[in-house]
């Protein structure tokens, strides 16, 4: 039966779910916007027919923005603060680090200085550095202050969190700065005295994971996830609203299906994605791994036509995307490397089968991501839909018992990230999980 496709194409529960997470504006991880966006999934899941749709809290660190700024000669440079970064002020020689490669690091002495760096990193390097890698070498090397300047143009200055899992806030203020603004700052304020302010509130919190499921009642489940948080700066349209509004669109072509799952289905819209997975590792630490016969994580779906679907190695879950492709003539891509960000890692770290969704884009680093434009008249209602049919089926095949995706021993997890070059880095910002 294919009736179930036409009733998705004509379907506008997602994309009203997206409109309604949008217009909450302020969905930061500890907000009452993001309790907000919780409590709309949750209703939306229930409204789609999925039973048991709930709400589990947990604390977290807290932090709210305040204004932030750099002072340099007698002009006033916009900025933002990163989140988690301490509420402080810091005067300094500037040093612009460009890329901010480790040999950069080495190479310079940036002690007492406000260091300035890309966010992104040359052609010729061999491996991606994140920016709390970046921020860990300013620290290591004795700054007093870290710059974060986009590589993507049109003033658009980035978010992202600094911090570390033992230690939420980060001991030096950091700021994003528009690429724009960052040529201007190397061109005219290089090795001159600085100022970085930062005002930012450190309160506790409370974040939420919100939990719905349908199918039969099984011990075995297929998990199929988002992240409901977004930085405070945007609407979070695209990171990560897209891939909540798929989660309910899917639930809803699900209930119409319910009879064609064989495996129970778990959907989970997991809270502080954006402060360090904080949601789906509360929620991985606890589950039962033997029970989880897939995660199916969207995060940077709906942003292109062609969904791109990373693998980490487990060739089962490759296999079921061709076969869906092929079966609808549609193309779906698979990279089968490991991808340690976003909520699918706290399971696959430990071997759990997962993917992580999104869709293909051009460019390196997140485009539109972490930044003010991050905005829902850059997606389209189409592009859902079409993606929602073929991840209604990828999750139906997924959850048939006759397939079974081995589990990986994560020294094999381990061996990969050593072999794509991400385990330095993991070292470095304290997020290597496995014993030396």
């Amino acid at each position: 039966m294919t009736d179930w496709i036409g009733t998705v194409f004509e379907s506008d529960r997602g994309w009203t779910h997206l409109e309604g997470l949008v217009d909450i504006g302020n969905r930061m991880a500890g907000s009452e916007g993001e309790r907000e966006a919780a409590e709309l999934t949750r209703d939306a899941l229930a409204d789609a027919g999925a039973r048991n749709a709930r709400l589990e809290s947990f604390e977290i660190q807290g932090w709210t923005r305040g204004e932030s700024a750099i002072l340099a000669g007698d002009t006033t440079q916009d900025c933002i603060a990163l989140p988690r970064s301490p509420d402080d002020r810091v005067v300094a020689p500037l040093v612009d680090l460009g890329y901010g490669l480790p040999e950069d690091f080495e190479e310079t002495d940036v002690e007492d200085a406000i260091v300035m760096v890309r966010s992104d990193v040359p052609d010729y390097y061999d491996r991606y550095l994140h920016r709390r890698e970046k921020y860990h070498y300013a620290i290591e090397n004795g700054a007093a202050g870290f710059v974060y300047r986009n590589h993507v143009e049109g003033c658009l200055p980035p978010t992202g969190s600094v911090g570390w899992k033992e230690e939420p806030i980060g001991p030096i203020p950091a700021v994003g700065v528009s690429s724009e603004v960052g040529a201007r700052l190397a061109r005219r304020f290089d090795g001159e005295s600085v100022t970085v302010s930062v005002d930012a509130a450190i309160h506790p919190a409370e974040s939420q994971n919100v939990h719905a499921e349908l199918g039969p009642d099984t011990d075995e489940r297929v998990l199929v996830t988002s992240h409901v948080d977004a930085h405070d700066i945007a609407e979070g349209a695209m990171d990560n609203g897209a891939g909540t509004a798929m989660l309910i669109e899917i639930a809803n072509a699900l209930a119409t299906r319910e009879d064609d799952l064989e495996t129970r289905v778990e959907f989970v819209a997991f809270g502080a994605e954006e402060v360090g997975l904080v949601g789906s590792t509360r929620y991985a630490e606890d589950a039962d791994h033997d029970s989880i016969t897939a995660v199916v994580n969207n995060d940077g779906v709906v942003r292109d036509r062609t969904l791109s679907i990373i693998t980490h190695g487990f060739d089962a879950l490759r296999d079921v995307a061709d076969e869906i492709a092929d079966r609808y003539d549609h193309p779906i891509g698979t990279v089968p490397k490991v991808g340690p960000h976003s909520d699918h890692w706290p399971f696959v770290q430990w071997g759990v089968p997962g993917c992580h969704v999104k869709s293909i884009a051009d460019g390196p680093g997140r485009g539109w991501g972490h930044t003010f434009a991050d905005t829902i008249e850059k997606l389209e209602p189409r592009t859902l839909r079409e993606q929602a049919i073929l991840l209604t089926e990828y999750v139906v095949a997924l959850a048939r018992t006759e397939l079974t995706v081995d589990h990986r021993e994560p020294e094999a997890i381990a061996a990969d990230l050593e072999s794509q070059g991400l385990a330095e880095g993991m070292r470095v910002t304290g997020d290597w999980p496995y014993d030396e």
